[in-house]
């Protein structure tokens, strides 16, 4: 009997000790949040979300070409970076147990810890300086980069969740490996590989100092893929520069806008991949 509410102290202890971590994990989000709405609210209207921003000074204006580029970065840098970074997740899972395998997951690794600003000077090299201007390429370059190595790893662990028996079973059936792969794995661990998905966008979204180097950052609306172009991390940091109440208010609605359109596209690709059948 003693042993038992003994068992029971831990468990509670253990319990009390889990819900204690996500309440101090919760509540600098819940603060961050807070902060960004109460700020940024007051700047939303029509103009800001229609405009291009005013001149320097003078209030007024909106951040409308800034949303336009981190949409047109995110759409541009998915097609790069997504294919390859699930292709690569389900190599690593399905066939990496060779040597180049370790090799390649070892390489992805140290990838993922790589700053952001490095990345950003090596895009500027190899894109920037050949072209000869700063453009939405070599700033989609840059944060594909970053995004593969996210989306790698967590499709490679999404399929290594699944049971080697719905292999098995697939190719019992005379169905080919790759096929297999393709319908049966893929789709089993679809949850996992969009939430990676989803994880790579929201960090890409967030980048600012690869930006610098690549794309530079544009009072105009987007003119071509070999200009300059401007992003809603470029405007927040260029307002929160400037020694203006009216900057910060419209760089606390940028950073708003921001989290609404990270938290708008997690919502969307979570409605489009959710499953038909409950069991």
């Amino acid at each position: 009997m003693q042993r038992y509410w003994i068992r029971k102290l831990k468990d509670k202890m253990a319990y009390a000790f889990c819900l204690t971590c996500i309440v101090l994990a919760i509540v600098p989000l819940g603060s961050i949040l807070f902060e960004v709405t109460k700020n940024g609210l007051p700047a939303l209207n029509i103009d800001f979300f229609t405009k291009g921003p005013g001149a320097i000074g003078e209030p007024g204006g909106g951040i409308a070409n800034s949303i336009q580029g981190t949409l047109i970065l995110i759409g541009l840098t998915s097609l790069i970076g997504v294919p390859i970074g699930v292709l690569s997740g389900i190599y690593l899972a399905e066939f990496g147990n060779t040597q180049f395998g370790r090799i390649i997951r070892l390489t992805n690794n140290v990838l993922m810890q790589f700053p952001s600003i490095v990345i950003g000077i090596f895009a500027f090299l190899i894109v920037v300086l050949p072209i000869g201007s700063f453009s939405p390429l070599a700033g989609a370059i840059a944060l594909a980069i970053i995004m593969v190595p996210i989306i790698t790893r967590t499709t490679e662990e999404s399929l290594k969740l699944v049971p080697n028996s719905i292999r098995e079973a697939s190719m019992a059936l005379g169905i080919r490996r790759w096929r297999t792969i393709v319908s049966v794995v893929l789709v089993s661990a679809k949850g996992g590989v969009v939430t990676g998905i989803m994880l790579s966008i929201a960090r890409i979204a967030g980048e600012t100092a690869p930006l610098i180097m690549t794309i530079l950052g544009s009072q105009w609306f987007f003119y071509g893929f070999t200009n300059p172009m401007d992003a809603l991390t470029l405007r927040i940091w260029r307002l929160a520069l400037l020694p203006y109440e009216y900057a910060h208010q419209t760089g606390w609605g940028a950073a708003l806008v921001l989290i609404i359109l990270v938290l708008s596209l997690n919502v969307i690709a979570r409605f489009l991949t959710r499953s038909k059948y409950k069991v």
